[in-house]
């Protein structure tokens, strides 16, 4: 079994009453579970992006550098998607 530390936090009166309501319903065995699970999934979905700040900043750099989208808006951009998404798929039944 893993080693335990106590900690304390600080939560909002709303976050705290999510967690005893969650707690309460039976979904959680105890406040400390239901805190675990939540830096658990905290740290899954870290890992997942992967992406540093540095990362993302550089990214977000990138972006601006590269100018406005060709694309007159959000419609273009998604049938330009569309485009592309057949175009793939028929490529790999060729």
């Amino acid at each position: 079994m893993a080693t335990v530390e106590k900690i304390t936090i600080a939560l909002t009166a709303e976050q705290a009453g999510f967690v005893r309501d969650a707690v309460a319903s039976g979904a959680y065995a105890s406040t400390s579970e239901a805190i675990r699970e939540a830096v658990r999934e905290w740290k899954e979905r870290h890992d997942l992006l992967g992406f540093t700040i540095e990362e993302l900043q550089s990214l977000v750099e990138e972006g601006l550098d590269s100018g406005p989208s060709e694309h007159a808006d959000i419609e273009d951009l998604k049938a330009e998607a569309r485009r592309r998404h057949a175009l793939a798929r028929s490529s790999l039944s060729d």
